[in-house]
Order: C-alpha cells, then sequence, then structure tokens
C-alpha cells in the first residue's frame, strides 16, 4: 500500500514537474506578429531590415497568409493616391476644394512605391509585375452639380506637383479614347466629366504579402504559425506579453511571450485589443460593412478597358462605396470589377464568426455605436437600400458606367468584410472614421490597426509610423536613420514642397516596378482656383462623418 502511495505521489510530482517545465518553456520572441496579412507582413519586413537580429513569430487563423482582406480577391487592388478618388478632396469652409487629404494620401503612397522598389532591388519582391500594374486612374462623373465639382477638384490638383500631368475633359470623344468600353452606346448629348492620368496602378496586395512571408521564412529567426487562434493576451511582470493560441487542427494550446506584439488582423483587432486589457482599445468600436462586386473574366471584353474608373459616393455612403469599373490583374489574369455593392454581416471578418459585433460591444463603447444608429440617418438608408437590390438593380448600376455590358458576362463575387473605426467623441458622443488608426499602448509594448481604406496601399507609411510610436528612441538612432533613409529616399520630407524631388522619386521607382514614368517636369506655378460653389447635399462627397 505505502509503496502504491509512494508511485502515486511520485507521479504526481513528476507530472507537477512537466507542467512546470510546460510553463518555462515558453517561447520568446523580440516581436509577435497576429495576422498574416498585409499589415503584419509589412512590419515584419520592416524590422527585418532595421534589426536583423530580433527574432519574430506570426500567428495567422486560417491555413495560408494573405487569405482574409489582402486577398486580391477580397479588395479593389486599387494604388489608392488620390488620383481619382473624390471622397479624399471635399469642399471646405471657403467654398474651394480641400486637397490636403489627397496630398497627404498621395505622398503615403509615394513611400509604399519607395520601400517596394526598395524591396524588388534587394530580392525580396520578385517580378514587379506580378504585383503592381500601371492602370490609368480616372474620375468619371456626370450631373451639372459633379461636373462642377471634378473640374474644381482638378484645378485644385494641379496646384501640387503630385497630381501634374492629370488630364481633364467633358469632350466624349476624348473621353472615348481613355475608356472606349464605357462610351459605347452612350447617349452623346449626356453631360460628362473625366480626369484621367496614367501614373494610376493597379496592386495584388496579396501578392506582396506572400512574397514577403516567403522571405522572411528564408531567416533563421522568424517562424510561422498557422491555423493558429490567438486566446488570450495577458500582462507578463517584465512588461512584455504572453500570447496563448491554440492550433485549430489538433487543439493543443502554445504560449509565446514577446517584448513587443503588434495586432494586424483586420476586422479581428478590436477584438484583440481588447483582450488586452489595454485602456485605449475603450476608445473604439467597429461597424462592419462587407462588400460584393460584379465580376467579368472575358478576356476579349477585358482588354477593351485599362483604367480604374471612380465615379461619387451616393449619400450616406461610408467612403469605401464609391462605385468604380476596375481593371485588375489577378492571378496572371485580366478582369473588369464592378462595384462594390454594400452587404451587411455582424461578422468582423469575411472567415469570422456572426457573434463579432456582439462580443466587440462593450460597456465603453455602447454609446458611441448607439448614436450610429441614432442620428446616422443617411447611413442606414444607404445600407437598407443596398441590401435590398436585386441582381437586375445591380446590373442597371453597371449599365450607368458600361451601356453595352451583358449580364450574362457577369457574376458577383462577395469581397472582404471592412471594420469601419467608431471613435469616442465628447461632441458627438461617436464619429465614423476615414482611412486607418494605430492604437497603442502606453508603454509602446503592444499596438494595434483599426479601420478601412486606403489601408493596404499606404501599409509601408503606416508601419512607418508604428515604428515611430513604440520604438521611439531607435528611429532616433544614426543607424535606424541612415536605414531609413536608404529604403525612403524622402524620408523626413514632403514631395509636394518640391516639384524637382517629387518628379526624381516618381522617375526612380516607376524604372524600378516596371510602371509609366511621370510626364517630363513643369515649372510653370499652376494657377490658383476660384471658389466654386459646393453642389447640393445629394452629390457632395463624403469625409469623416460626424454623428
Amino acid at each position: 500500500m505505502l509503496k502504491k502511495m509512494n508511485k502515486t505521489l511520485l507521479a504526481m510530482a513528476m507530472s507537477v514537474g512537466v507542467m512546470s517545465v510546460h510553463a518555462e518553456e515558453a517561447k520568446k520572441v523580440d516581436v509577435l506578429l497576429i495576422g498574416g496579412g498585409i499589415m503584419s507582413s509589412t512590419l515584419g519586413v520592416w524590422l527585418n531590415e532595421l534589426e536583423p537580429g530580433w527574432s519574430m513569430e506570426m500567428i495567422e487563423r486560417l491555413p495560408a497568409v494573405a487569405e482574409e482582406s489582402s486577398n486580391g480577391w477580397n479588395n479593389a487592388g486599387t494604388g489608392h493616391s488620390a488620383l481619382a478618388e473624390s471622397n479624399y478632396t471635399p469642399y471646405g469652409k471657403d467654398g474651394k476644394i480641400d486637397i490636403t487629404k489627397a496630398i497627404e494620401i498621395n505622398e503615403s503612397f509615394q513611400i509604399s512605391r519607395q520601400f517596394w522598389s526598395w524591396q524588388v532591388k534587394q530580392g525580396v519582391l520578385k517580378n514587379p509585375r506580378s504585383f503592381i500594374n500601371s492602370t490609368p486612374h480616372m474620375s468619371f462623373m456626370w450631373g451639372d452639380d459633379n461636373i462642377k465639382f471634378l473640374k474644381a477638384r482638378y484645378e485644385a490638383l494641379q496646384t501640387s506637383p503630385l497630381f501634374r500631368g492629370m488630364e481633364y475633359s467633358e469632350d466624349h470623344e476624348q473621353i472615348k479614347k481613355w475608356v472606349p468600353l464605357m462610351m459605347e452606346g452612350r447617349d452623346p448629348n449626356q453631360k460628362l466629366a473625366a480626369t484621367w492620368t496614367p501614373l494610376g496602378t493597379d496592386v495584388n496586395f496579396g501578392e506582396i504579402t506572400r512574397q514577403f512571408v516567403g522571405n522572411l521564412q528564408t531567416k533563421p529567426n522568424f517562424s510561422l504559425k498557422l491555423e493558429s487562434e490567438v486566446e488570450e493576451i495577458t500582462r507578463n511582470k517584465d512588461g512584455g506579453w504572453r500570447v496563448t493560441y491554440k492550433n485549430l487542427k489538433d487543439g493543443r494550446k502554445t504560449e509565446t511571450d514577446a517584448k513587443f506584439v503588434f495586432i494586424g488582423a483586420g476586422g479581428g483587432a478590436l477584438h484583440l485589443l481588447q483582450k488586452s486589457g489595454i485602456p485605449e482599445a475603450n476608445e473604439y468600436a467597429g461597424f462592419p460593412v462587407g462588400g460584393s462586386f460584379l465580376v467579368l473574366k472575358d478576356k476579349a471584353i477585358a482588354d477593351q478597358h485599362m483604367a480604374k474608373a471612380y465615379g461619387i459616393a451616393s449619400t450616406g455612403a461610408p467612403p469605401m462605396s464609391v462605385p468604380h469599373l476596375d481593371t485588375r490583374v489577378l492571378d496572371g489574369q485580366r478582369v473588369i470589377l464592378f462595384g462594390p455593392f454594400a452587404t451587411f454581416s455582424t461578422k468582423f471578418l469575411k472567415n469570422g464568426s456572426l457573434l463579432d459585433l456582439l462580443t466587440t460591444t462593450t460597456t465603453h463603447n455602447v454609446w458611441p455605436m448607439t448614436k450610429v444608429g441614432v442620428d446616422q440617418f443617411s447611413l442606414v438608408t444607404y445600407l437598407a437600400g443596398q441590401l435590398m437590390m436585386s441582381d437586375d438593380d445591380r446590373f442597371a448600376a453597371l449599365k450607368e458606367y458600361y451601356p453595352h455590358a451583358k449580364k450574362e458576362d457577369w457574376t458577383l463575387w462577395q469581397a472582404g468584410q471592412r471594420v469601419q473605426i467608431i471613435k469616442r467623441d465628447a461632441e458627438h458622443g461617436g464619429v465614423l472614421k476615414l482611412g486607418t488608426e494605430i492604437v497603442t499602448s502606453e508603454d509602446g509594448t503592444i499596438a494595434g490597426l483599426l479601420g478601412a481604406s486606403p489601408g493596404a496601399s499606404t501599409a509601408a507609411p503606416i508601419m512607418l509610423s508604428v515604428l515611430q510610436k513604440v520604438f521611439k528612441d531607435k528611429v532616433a538612432s544614426p543607424e535606424w536613420q541612415a536605414k531609413l533613409h536608404q529604403i525612403i529616399p524622402s524620408y523626413g520630407t514632403k514631395l509636394n514642397d518640391s516639384p524637382e524631388r517629387a518628379y526624381q522619386e516618381w522617375v526612380s521607382t516607376a524604372e524600378t516596378l516596371q510602371l509609366n514614368p511621370p510626364p517630363a517636369i513643369d515649372k510653370t506655378p499652376a494657377p490658383q482656383p476660384a471658389a466654386t460653389p459646393a453642389p447640393a447635399a445629394e452629390s457632395k462627397p463624403v469625409s469623416d462623418m460626424a454623428l
């Protein structure tokens, strides 16, 4: 009996010992990246450049990286540089077009171009045509108010060297040269206006992500955990973080201790930030908006359209919902997409849970969310109208851009989920925010990214901002400064302030990325635009919406 008890006690002791060893064997890394999309992979590449000795781990819930919002079929693929997107150029209080946001977006995209160019030169990205292609960007509008707006927008943008080379026309024949597919069968008496620039791009962010992660996997201090879902994020006594995640295939749980955690999980980021318990996460809620596109794969027809043609947002529409007829290059095939058509689901991710909206609703953010439903009636009306659209309704919307379209050539594709930021606001209760926001803890040991468009297009400058927020001392060091200037030649400057420098960077990145070169530099000062009356409320471009 005594021997049996001794054996039992010994077994228990060994079990406790094994548990202790297991607890002590939590993997330790310098950086933990949650999410296998464009944001996390871009940050991983940045850090590998700046601190190649740092250890990193990436955790992705799906069987492969770039399968959510970064997947080429789940987004519009626009290299967002404000060349065509009217929501970046609202009317100001002085009656003039405000191009501040447009310049900011374009400056950011120039950083992305420089970052990608550097990665091509280093062999991290292979064959630029596999992930970026020159695709003219154009704004295409009809209706007197919209035409006045577009002309005023064009004139305002001409004051910036970042938008030189853009053309404006109200002539049907000229517009037909740019987009013949959109003009065939159109009423010759319809008043139209368009701007066009050859400097636009179509980008496959999924391909960039796959190539980034593929390169990181060749590094001895990088590990990728697929089909792994984060369950807990807890603070360690040393100030770092312990992240517990479960293997979705066998249920096995693993723990990793990290000095710094970045949450780049798209729609899943808010929930994970809340799990961490940092007070900064209490300022936010999320409003999910899905999107679907009509897709045409007929090569003979697709080859007749070479542009991303943007219209203007409907009343109440979120900024990502501006209709556009897009040339895309996906999986080596040229296709045309039209949309998006808003869809609604309580999921925050395309492959998420129907409980996402409920589980991220807290006592801290329920009031701002309530204000969205009560005060933003135009948004509610817009979404309701979109959800009620039939196939015939969607096809009718397509024919406004492509009059000769045939219904049998098009199929409906469900794209990714986007989660618009709702931020607590003292004056309005809550504000529906345009763009992306970086949320960091006070000590900078954990950060996450919330929001939507321009998103992936500006991943490189957004992640640069993360570095500046959480690694301030490192960024200020001579070593990092030298490397940052090497990767981003314009780092610390504004290209908008120097036509010569802007032209130089356009030329350099165009050569490396095999893109259309910019037009010859024009040193003639552009005339200052006059004030133009704002259009009627029903066609006014959308900016941040106070709720």
